[in-house]
């Protein structure tokens, strides 16, 4: 099948589900495929939907409680004696709070643990900047050996928490609190390291991640029927990115944006801009958060209101086509 064919319809019957719901379901299955899979929370069990596994597998969970830092080092010494640890927090606390064991535990000693953070981007909603994670992507993927995934829905996830329990690296995966489109199908490919395009364009090329690719799909949509043909790639890793497909695709539109749920700097915005310096400069707009922490405010309205939505993408390509 067709990667394009194999991307849902836009339209107002598409499935809302939250992405961190997939990966409750991922790591079920991870641990029935695999009884090396084990799984460990602080205190947050539901929200991160890890109490799926939790009931599955009661003997293969460990509640570690409000300690974040014990959390990672916690796994960092399940994943030394041979076990495949998934540890799961908001992100605001895993990575935020607990950033320097994550380096030292299980970076510098290359311990294949699978951190999870949940709860990231603004759309965490009214529990405010405090909760809404926004420099987690940077954080984590100047990490050496990290590897850093944020899958566009719910499916994507669920494939994603499968390959991270066969990858032999330490691991980030990044979860939306909110329901999103779920916009990819079972035979959607998923592959650590690679990014996939999900729309061809020529005028100019989207690269986005998390709940912005769908954005970015439905500004496509609108752009396309203005006669701007657009490009949207998803780039579901971020760390390592996927040079060959992202320079094939600005090498056909030479204009590109980057769409992301997080912080432009050193998020996905600038992994895609230190690539093309070295390799193509390209003009481009870099949509996310400017150098800002979020609000308390319903999440709908806090995409809106930080110019993350559809509207804002379109503007910015019309901008970015117009200079």
């Amino acid at each position: 099948m067709s990667i394009f064919r194999s991307i849902k319809k836009l339209g107002p019957d598409m499935k809302f589900e939250p992405i961190r719901e997939g990966f409750g379901k991922g790591l079920v299955s991870a641990g029935k495929v695999n009884s090396q899979v084990v799984a460990a929370c602080a205190d947050l069990t539901d929200s991160t939907k890890m109490g799926l596994f939790k009931a599955e597998f009661p003997d293969r969970f460990f509640e570690i409680g409000v300690a974040e830092q014990n959390l990672v080092t916690v796994g960092s010494g399940l994943a030394a004696m041979g076990k495949i640890p998934f540890v799961s927090s908001y992100a605001a606390f895993s990575p935020g709070r607990n950033w320097e064991q994550i380096r030292t535990t299980i970076c510098l000693n290359d311990r294949p643990v699978k951190i999870v953070g949940s709860h990231a981007g603004v759309s965490v909603g009214p529990d405010g900047a405090t909760h809404q994670m926004l420099e987690d992507i940077a954080l984590m993927r100047v990490l050496p050996n990290m590897v850093v995934i944020v899958p566009c829905d719910s499916l994507q996830a669920e494939k994603a928490t499968l390959a991270m329990a066969n990858d032999k690296r330490p691991n980030y995966l990044r979860l939306a609190r909110e329901a999103t489109a779920v916009i990819t199908n079972e035979q959607t490919p998923f592959e650590i390291g690679k990014s996939y395009v999900y729309r061809e364009g020529r005028d100019l090329t989207i690269f986005a991640c998390g709940s912005l690719v769908y954005e970015s799909l439905v500004a496509a949509e609108v752009l396309e029927s203005e006669g701007i043909s657009v490009e949207v790639v998803n780039v579901a890793t971020i760390k390592p990115l996927d040079q060959k497909t992202i320079l094939s695709s600005v090498s056909k539109t030479r204009l590109v944006i980057t769409a992301e749920e997080a912080q432009i700097n050193g998020g996905l915005g600038g992994a895609i801009s230190e690539l093309l310096s070295e390799h193509l400069p390209t003009r481009m707009h870099r949509i996310g958060m400017q150098d800002r922490f979020g609000e308390s405010g319903e999440a709908s309205e806090l995409i809106k209101h930080f110019h993350l939505d559809s509207g804002s993408i379109v503007a910015s390509a019309k901008e970015l086509l117009a200079q």
